[in-house]
């Protein structure tokens, strides 16, 4: 064995336990050292301050189109409807509270994401990147909410797309026709046009999936959202062609409540008005406070529908309805001043009846007592005759004249009276006429005119219900195919 070489092996054994004891527990003493984490906040205040840079983007540029090329920029819009709050028939407007969202494609606002660690960017302030100048074409008003902070806000992605969102509160015209008012539908459309890009510059687009979107459990006053669909409606001025899109709701009108408020209680008057038939004729005062009474209610409520409403150049279901009605109740007041006339008029002819009757009697008694002066006359003649006077004067006996003014007694009293009714009398055995059998055990006219009206009326309005129910409603299903 050479010098020195024990010795090596003695200082070599050492250094190959220390490195093996070394590469054993180093890792495990490097675990348990806390390592530095990356900031997710730092690193998006950085890619923001980096993107927006001044120099190299500039919000007043419209991003370029799809692919990078120089065609139009594509926005894609979807809606969502959180609630409507009014319909106005007589404004012809309506309000709505809505979600709107727009995305686009910005290639100048590309980043890195760091693996998948950012998802988006978000911004509070809309202003500091490109914005398309869409407007709602049919706004009246309208305005953002801001409680407790603006609700807005701008997502921008990895790829350099960008979302804007925003809640508003928007009234918007709605031109309605109401001719089948209230069994009517009406249409409503929300529109939103490019303002100052032309169709090659801006083009909106609706999203392919779920475009318009409505609120779960949306409860509309008076109305039923019934369906909604979008569209394009392209704009062409003198200054170009502009982007437009547009939704259209369809609303139909709750029928119940209007049947609740005004078909039935406009029934309950006419009804009302028919009671005057059943009473007295000689009752004038109630007859008349019956009459006028339901007459002004009816004016009424007839006034209060057509202030809820447009004025109109067309006649709507609803007039027809009130104006029927006004018509049947004004129609009632004016039976009763038929019925007040003909019951004088009756109370008239009775009088001179009755004068007529007394003045028969007196001129019966008249002629009797002439019959029986002549029948003395004639005595005293024969007593004479038989005394056998020869010189005697004999008076002529008086004559019985028919002047024509004493009325024939085999001609019914009431004989005149029926032929001012037009109403020829009958034989009790004749039964081929009912009508005029039963309308002749009625002996005055204001009778016979209340007993015809207790028929005619209640009759003419169940056929006037029936051509009106059955010519709107089926009018109504024809608009809704």
């Amino acid at each position: 064995m050479p010098p020195g070489t024990g010795g090596m092996k003695k200082t070599t054994g050492p250094v190959w336990l220390f490195i093996v004891c070394l590469t054993i527990v180093l890792p495990i003493v490097l675990a348990q050292i806390p390592q530095a984490k990356t900031n997710v906040r730092e690193k998006e205040k950085q890619i923001l301050d980096k993107i927006l840079q001044p120099n190299l983007y500039d919000r007043r540029i419209r991003p370029s189109g799809a692919n990078g090329t120089d065609g139009p920029t594509i926005v894609v819009i979807n809606l969502m409807f959180r609630s409507f709050p009014t319909i106005s028939d007589n404004k012809m407007e309506y309000s709505t509270i809505l979600t709107f969202r727009e995305e686009w494609l910005d290639e100048r606002l590309k980043y890195n994401d760091f693996n998948g660690k950012i998802k988006y960017l978000t911004l509070t302030d809309p202003y500091k990147v490109w914005m398309p100048d869409l407007f709602f074409s049919n706004e009246r008003e309208g305005h953002f909410h801001d409680i407790i902070v603006p609700n807005v806000y701008v997502r921008i992605f990895p790829n350099g797309a960008v979302l804007y969102s925003i809640r508003i509160s928007l009234t918007l015209s709605c031109p309605m026709n109401l001719k089948l008012y209230p069994l009517d539908r009406q249409t409503c459309t929300l529109s939103m046009i490019s303002y100052g890009w032309t169709t090659e510059d801006l083009v909106f687009q609706w999203k392919q999936i779920d475009p318009v979107q409505v609120a779960r459990n949306m409860h509309l006053p008076r109305f039923i959202l019934e369906k909604f669909q979008t569209d394009l409606c392209n704009s062409i001025t003198n200054t170009g062609e502009y982007s437009c899109l547009k939704v259209n709701l369809l609303f139909k009108r709750e029928f119940s409540y209007y049947l609740i408020q005004i078909y039935i209680p406009c029934c309950m008057l006419v009804i009302v008005s028919w009671v005057s038939f059943w009473l007295d004729s000689n009752a004038v005062p109630a007859r008349v406070s019956l009459g006028v009474t339901t007459l002004l209610t009816m004016a009424t409520q007839t006034t209060g529908i057509n202030n809820s409403l447009p004025p109109v150049s067309y006649t709507k279901a609803i007039d027809v309805w009130t104006g029927v009605c006004l018509t049947f109740v004004f129609g009632a007041l004016l039976e009763f001043a038929l019925v007040n006339y003909a019951s004088r008029s009756d109370a008239h002819r009775e009088k001179l009846k009755k004068q007529r009757r007394q003045w028969e009697m007196e001129r019966e008694r008249d002629q009797q007592a002439m019959v029986m002066e002549a029948a003395a006359a004639a005595a005293v003649v024969e007593s004479r005759m038989d005394d056998g006077s020869t010189t005697f004067a004999m008076k002529p006996l008086p004559r019985l004249r028919n002047d024509g003014i004493t009325l024939d007694k085999s001609r019914p009293l009431h004989s005149s009276y029926d032929f001012h009714l037009g109403i020829r009398s009958s034989s009790v055995g004749n039964n081929s006429n009912c009508w005029r059998s039963w309308i002749s055990k009625f002996p005055s006219r204001s009778k016979r005119i209340d007993v015809i009206s207790r028929i005619i009326f209640p009759v003419m309005f169940a056929l006037f219900n029936l051509i009106y129910w059955s010519t709107y409603l089926f009018r109504e299903g024809s608009e809704e195919e």
